[in-house]
């Protein structure tokens, strides 16, 4: 999962470049394309299991509990969760004392609840808002196997407040560093909007394109850019054609060069349906590109303010969307602005600032 895998090798890096020692534990491999980008790793890592673990769903009524297949399918998921938690224990005792377990996704912290953590603090993390998780299933699984965690980190305060008014008094937050601080940012004089993401139903590319067909009709000299891949490519592609977007709108696939990206942009745009603490954001920030997103959970607006460094619409309106693209691509002074006043807020995310405030909480959970 690429925006959480990015953030756990970056903060393994940056504990690491502090005298720390991380251990990366994955329940199965990162796709081969992933692996390669990240490139030699200066700690060590493993995973669970070599592939995929069996999938079984829970046996519901007479008929779910007599079918053979579907009982003969939880009892190998059920052996292998204890056979890799048992792995994980063992890899949990080289670590005491001093010991603190992470746990990224939610999903793992199945294995971890199975595993013998004893004397070491366990830190839980959701990388989405409130909202969102409160819409899926993960929802369930955070009140199931959070409950007794020493630290349930949610993104922004917000959601904090909100886990704890839905019964997690052990909720706190912690907000992701800033992925990269470029040397040189963008001088905003190129007629580029760009949007990096992956092209899935959850970031909305589709309503981008639907707010590009409102804006580039007034704005023919102007170009759209998406950076990015994913299994919506195709539809979006389709949808480009029907909108007649072809000649103001590229499809520049994966980019392993966002500042660089970044630099030849005027403006990012972000429209999203569902979002964490979006790293883009920070990104295009620290780029003194000025964003404009939609609204669509604490995290965005914890990063941008509105009208301060960039603006937000409400989530889902291409109309109010379209509205702050219009107005940045006829304004320079203000496309200067916010940029400008973007580049030094962000960096309250600096990576030696939220280091710190980890090692903050590292050291409180060991008193």
């Amino acid at each position: 999962m690429g925006g959480v895998t990015t953030w756990t090798h970056q903060m393994a890096r940056l504990f690491a470049e502090r005298g720390h020692r991380p251990h990366i534990i994955g329940i199965v491999p990162a796709a081969p394309e992933l692996r390669a980008d990240l490139g030699e790793l200066p700690y060590p890592t493993e995973t669970l299991y070599t592939e995929h673990p069996p999938k079984a769903g829970p046996a519901r009524g007479v008929k779910g509990r007599l079918n053979l297949a579907e009982r003969r399918r939880r009892a190998a998921k059920e052996a292998g969760m204890r056979g890799a938690a048992d792995r994980l224990s063992a890899r949990f005792a080289t670590a005491r004392p001093g010991g603190i377990v992470i746990c990224t996704q939610v999903w793992a912290m199945e294995w971890v609840t199975l595993a013998d953590t004893a004397g070491m603090p366990v830190i839980g993390m959701s990388h989405e808002s409130f909202t969102a998780c409160r819409a899926s299933s993960r929802f369930g699984r955070v009140q199931r196997y959070y409950a007794d965690v020493d630290r349930l980190l949610a993104l922004t305060r917000e959601d904090a407040d909100l886990w704890i008014r839905a019964g997690r008094d052990n909720a706190d937050f912690m907000p992701n560093p800033l992925p990269v601080m470029p040397d040189v940012p963008s001088a905003r004089t190129e007629k580029v909007v760009a949007s990096i993401g992956r092209l899935s139903d959850e970031k909305g590319v589709d309503l981008l394109l639907d707010t590009w067909a409102l804006v580039a009709p007034r704005h023919p000299d102007w170009l759209l850019r998406i950076y990015g891949s994913g299994e919506d490519e195709e539809l979006l592609l389709k949808q480009r054609e029907a909108l007649g977007l072809e000649r103001s709108v590229e499809f520049m696939g994966r980019t392993d060069d966002v500042p660089e990206a970044l630099r030849g942009a005027a403006v990012f745009a972000q429209s999203s349906r569902a979002e964490g603490f979006p790293l883009s954001l920070m990104e295009a920030m620290a780029a003194a590109v000025p964003c404009v997103a939609f609204d669509c959970a604490p995290g965005v607006h914890e990063i941008v303010g509105d009208g301060e460094d960039g603006l937000l619409a409400q989530p889902g309106n291409i109309n109010e969307l379209a509205a702050h693209l219009e107005t940045l691509l006829t304004d320079q002074e203000l496309r200067d602005r916010l940029g400008t006043a973007a580049r030094e807020n962000v960096q309250r995310y600096s990576t030696d600032r939220i280091t710190r405030r980890w090692e903050d909480l590292f050291a409180f959970l060991e008193r």
